[in-house]
């Protein structure tokens, strides 16, 4: 086997000699092909790739990645040329762009560890060489080309561009704001290779870890009364975050979101499927202060989850069962299909209910942190599908995906914001008065924490809440926590004063 693998040269291409660079595939094809099956061609390819990228110069390994893809002659490893040209000549088309990707993330992930950032960009710009557009009499490099073009303008292609679009600021779109989401998905995909998922992986947490950083900094700076003009307001909602923020951290302490998702794990316990479904229902619209929003949202989520696994209505509920009916939630509010928006997701946008469809999904997320990833994928497909239409005709959709990111990203990172009203003279009075109060007067903090201080912090403010599975909660004194069970229902349900005076919803 004629092959490179072993050589550690620092110029490896220099090294070979003109005979062996200018040997056809072609010449080879017949040699070769009885050797080798398509799946141990691909793995060939894999394996040369993840040595070189490993022992070359970055410059090297994309002139080599070049000859190989893209030129298809003059490669330094003539037998990796010829399993790339055997792809081709079998006309495998499918297992051709397979390679090609998974190729492409090879050098991205061993590149993204280095910071070799511009070579990123540089891979990128492979496929718009001009050789890819010039004619040529032989049939194996005509098909080679038709599939580059094609690949370029696949998404698989758009997916590899979010690898560079970060460090270009001129070429993102509003979607490019959410590319986070869209990597997730790509990790979510197990038909996608092993390198692609690990690089949207960890890129998806560099941006998620980015902007929690981002949106601490700026809501404490913008409220700072040091001159702030040049600092960078990481959302795209302008001067209304502030407002936003205020309005989803007012809802904190024993009756926070949190809270009461542990209130409901605890309440259906021991519940039939039929009897959690049912319960489900009544925790999803649970203290939203909109009643045509809720009676929306109760008739078309009860016409989906009545029928749901009908046949499981009286087995107890079980853990799998709950990730299950989540993400069928998820489905139902966000899209059926993976290609559209489900209906009630635009009913629900139209009616400008951007922030109480972020506080259902929110509230799906905390019974079942496992659906995080499926509501990810989810939101994907919604960012795909209205990618292409202009960013103006889409403001609602992304208004609802800054709500959705900020929400999350105070609710489920290792950053605790807390609200702290600046006017001490302003107090609430009154068991069941619902005074409005000025967020004005507030200021958000914010601050690290570990994820077992956040945890400690959640189950303390539990621990104050005294509740039956069968009994709804009685309001108590306004910011006591003090919950006392009255009357009787067959669902979970609590309620509080101290709820109705800071409700953000």
């Amino acid at each position: 086997m004629t092959s490179m693998i072993g050589e550690s040269s620092n110029s490896p291409l220099a090294a070979v000699s003109v005979s062996h660079r200018s040997a056809s595939p072609h010449s080879e094809i017949s040699r070769s092909e009885s050797s080798h099956t398509v799946q141990q061609a691909q793995q060939i390819v894999y394996d040369y790739l993840l040595n070189i990228v490993k022992n070359w110069m970055p410059g090297d390994v994309l002139t080599e990645f070049k000859h190989l893809f893209i030129h298809h002659s003059q490669a330094a490893n003539t037998e990796v040329l010829i399993c790339l040209h055997k792809i081709i000549f079998l006309n495998a088309k499918q297992e051709f762009c397979y390679t090609l990707k998974r190729a492409c993330y090879i050098l991205i992930n061993n590149w993204d560890v280095r910071r070799n950032h511009e070579l990123i960009q540089q891979l990128i710009e492979l496929f718009s060489d001009s050789i890819l557009d010039r004619p040529s009499i032989s049939p194996t490099l005509k098909r080679l080309h038709q599939w580059l073009r094609e690949f370029a303008a696949s998404a698989d292609f758009q997916e590899l561009k979010l690898y560079v679009e970060r460090y270009d600021q001129q070429k993102q779109n509003w979607t490019h704001h959410f590319a986070s989401y869209l990597l997730a998905s790509q990790f979510a995909n197990l038909n996608n290779s092993i390198e692609q998922r690990q690089a949207a992986c960890k890129l998806s947490r560099q941006l998620r870890e980015q902007f929690k950083f981002d949106l601490a900094r700026y809501t404490a700076l913008s409220q700072s009364s040091i001159s702030v003009q040049r600092l960078k307001n990481p959302t795209g909602l302008g001067d209304r975050v502030l407002h936003l923020i205020k309005r989803i951290v007012l809802r904190r302490g024993s009756f926070s979101y949190s809270n009461i998702a542990r209130i409901f794990i605890g309440q259906i316990q021991g519940l039939s499927y039929q009897e959690f479904k049912q319960s489900l229902l009544e925790y999803l619209t649970f203290s939203l202060d909109h009643p045509q929003f809720v009676q929306t949202l109760q008739e078309h989520l009860a016409e989906k989850l009545v029928p749901l696994y009908g046949d499981r209505d009286n087995q107890p509920i079980t853990s799998a069962l709950l990730m299950r009916t989540a993400n069928r939630m998820i489905d139902y509010l966000l899209t059926e299909n993976g290609e559209e928006p489900s209906a009630l997701f635009i009913l629900l946008l139209s009616r400008g209910n951007a922030l109480l469809l972020v506080i259902v999904l929110l509230k799906i997320v905390l019974v079942c942190r496992y659906v995080r990833v499926h509501l990810e994928t989810r939101i994907a497909e919604i960012i795909r599908y209205y990618k292409q239409y202009p960013e103006e005709e889409c403001r609602q959709v992304i208004d609802f995906l800054e709500i959705l990111h900020i929400t999350l990203t105070i609710y489920t990172e290792n950053v605790q914001y807390t609200l702290v009203n600046m006017n001490q003279a302003q107090r609430y009075t009154g068991r069941y008065s619902v005074p409005q109060p000025n967020l004005e007067t507030y200021r958000i903090f914010s601050q690290m924490c570990s994820t077992q201080a956040r945890l400690n912090l959640v189950q303390s403010s539990v621990s104050q809440v005294t509740m039956t599975p069968a009994q709804p909660a009685e309001v108590g004194t306004a910011g006591s926590g003090e919950v006392r069970a009255a009357g009787s229902s067959s669902h979970p349900a609590v309620s509080s004063s101290a709820d109705q005076e800071i409700t953000p919803v």
